[in-house]
């Protein structure tokens, strides 16, 4: 039989939703059991117990010392990743950190690099490679069935409204290490890179409108090399009212696909094009957390099978690591004015 897990949560804020819906799941199955979750705030603790009915823990400590307790998930703000980690890893604790994995390259490339000494397993939330249209697209490259790649493009044409930059240091550097790449576009680049494999070279602008008062920015466009020959464009946005699904476009020899959140187009040379819709909603609007919990279930049975098996997950620390080189490298080339090398 299938080990149960037991896992809990740090951070209670607005990531909670489909973490907490997916363990609902998993319990239901009998893969895991939910312990709880901790908040430094007690407001938030309160109503994630209220909207869960899930035991909360007065410390960190209490929780990582919580009988059962195999898996930490870590939904905090970005800079408090590393400190509860290393407190996880220490106390021998595998973790699920939320995306990015630190708000900077050196603080992420610090926390796989601890977590690797501690022997734990650690993974990266990025569901969007487990939505099934992004699964199928996946496979059908590696089979070779749109050719030698060609051309690989994603558009993230968001729309964040000032109820969400409300919350204090939203937006700005000191919180989340970054903007619209680091805090919105990161999942679409994440897919892209897990898709084409890494950029070899970038050029980019990047700009902060003045919808909103922050220090980071809300808008970028860029062109990529991957290292397998293919070009490409970035468009990435926050200023899009009221909110486009997030795209990946894909042209190679064989073939070409279309991704829009969760529908994809594939059209293979001399074949009937192949579609399979989930969706095309995702979280592009005003409310960031409108899309299903489907893919973060996924990832999470992905998780617990790696943990059981002694394997690196799918989604492990390691490979987040290329989409923040990606992205350091894209805000230096448009703070230098110049092409930069990965």
């Amino acid at each position: 039989m299938a080990r149960v897990f037991g896992i809990g949560m740090v951070g209670l804020g607005m990531a909670v939703r489909p973490h907490a819906l997916a363990l609902r799941d998993l319990e239901a199955s009998g893969r895991a059991r939910f312990l709880g979750g901790f908040s430094p705030s007690a407001p938030r603790r309160a109503a994630f117990t209220e909207a869960w009915g899930a035991p909360v823990f007065e410390s960190l400590d209490s929780l990582l010392a919580a009988p059962g307790l195999d898996l930490v998930l870590v939904l905090t703000p970005p800079a408090a990743h590393l400190p509860v980690a290393e407190a996880a890893a220490a106390a021998g604790k595998h973790l699920l950190v939320e995306k990015p994995l630190e708000f900077n390259l050196a603080r992420a490339e610090a926390l796989v690099a601890m977590t690797a000494r501690a022997g734990v397993t650690l993974g990266t939330v990025f569901q969007h490679r487990f939505r099934p249209a992004a699964l199928r697209l996946k496979s059908a490259l590696e089979a070779g069935l749109l050719g030698q790649p060609l051309s690989a493009s994603a558009s993230i044409r968001w729309w964040r409204d000032a109820g969400y930059f409300a919350q204090a240091g939203r937006g700005m550097k000191a919180r989340d290490g970054g903007g619209v790449l680091l805090t919105q576009a990161i999942h679409t680049l994440d897919l892209l890179l897990h898709l084409m494999g890494p950029v070899a070279e970038a050029a980019a602008f990047a700009r902060t409108s003045p919808l909103r008062a922050i220090d980071t920015e809300d808008t970028v466009a860029a062109a990529l090399r991957f290292a397998n020959g293919a070009i490409g464009t970035l468009d990435a946005t926050t200023t899009a009212r009221p909110g486009f699904p997030e795209r990946i476009e894909i042209a190679g020899t064989g073939g070409s696909a279309m991704l829009v959140a969760e529908r994809l187009e594939l059209h293979p040379e001399g074949a009937s094009p192949e579609v399979i819709d989930h969706g095309s909603a995702g979280g592009g609007g005003a409310d960031p957390m409108a899309f299903d919990h489907g893919p973060h279930r996924r990832l999470l049975e992905e998780m617990l099978d790696a943990i059981e098996t002694g394997r690196a997950p799918m989604n492990s620390g390691a490979s987040a690591l290329a989409v923040q080189r990606l992205i350091e490298a894209l805000l230096r080339s448009a703070g230098e004015g110049r092409f930069v090398s990965l």
